[in-house]
């Protein structure tokens, strides 16, 4: 499978990096002299991407001016309401933009190996495959995953599943079928005309597993991740990319 397409949902504050984010988005702190975006950016070009679809929000004239020289077709979705309403509908504003095709989903603050797309690409056999961390430990914040042990497929993913139950972390990175992109799409519409704002994405995923799309988890926790949202994250992620 190949996708020449990727979302990365970048419209957050960022407020607990301030001062760091006070001119700028999360997705544009600098890790090891780079910033979170472009070390993104190097990753999806290696896979192979072509176009780069943003949802931003806060200073999206920071991201535009970031990206003005950026080796992708770059398109803007701006989530005016990025404030008051969570990533779900940020990501529903994006349908347009992906016309139909597979495609990349990557949250705006995680830095990662680029061989974490290598290896969704390489087990593309399921509508919805997700970057798991099985070996993290896992806390009740953590965005976890709950997983068939006989299948690999995922039942749900939650903040609120146990940890005693969780196989893993869902890092924020997942590979998107054209043809689930359509009913992905429905049900983030659905969810927000019912005015549930305040959903994640992965509230959404969770959802048409229900009614029985096929997820599957694809274990990364051998390479190297991090994601962040406060200066202790960051300065995790500086020791691990030093480069």
């Amino acid at each position: 499978m190949t996708t020449r397409i990727a979302v990365i949902l970048a419209a957050g504050v960022g407020s607990r990096l301030r001062p760091l984010t006070d001119e700028k988005p999360k997705a544009l702190v600098g890790v090891s002299g780079r910033h979170i975006l472009g070390r993104a950016m190097d990753a999806l070009r290696t896979a192979g991407v072509q176009r780069l679809v943003v949802a931003s929000g806060y200073r999206e004239d920071a991201l535009v001016t970031a990206l003005r020289d950026a080796p992708f077709d770059v398109v803007f979705r701006h989530n005016p309401r990025y404030e008051t309403t969570q990533n779900s509908v940020s990501l529903a504003l994006c349908r347009d933009a992906v016309e139909g095709e597979a495609f990349f989903r990557l949250d705006g603050d995680v830095v990662f190996d680029s061989n974490i797309l290598s290896r969704l690409l390489a087990a593309a056999r399921a509508p919805l495959v997700a970057a798991v961390d099985g070996r993290r430990a896992l806390d009740a914040e953590a965005m976890k995953v709950q997983v068939d042990a006989s299948s690999g497929a995922i039942i749900a993913f939650g903040k609120g599943i146990a940890v005693s139950e969780a196989a893993g972390e869902s890092i924020g990175i997942e590979l998107i079928s054209a043809e689930m992109a359509p009913a992905l799409f429905d049900a983030l519409d659905e969810a927000g005309g019912r005015g549930e704002t305040h959903l994640y994405y992965e509230d959404v995923y969770s959802r048409l597993i229900t009614t029985g799309l096929e997820a599957v988890a694809v274990e990364v926790g051998d390479l190297t991740w991090c994601e962040i949202d406060c200066a202790e994250d960051l300065a995790h992620a500086e020791r691990l990319f030093r480069t």
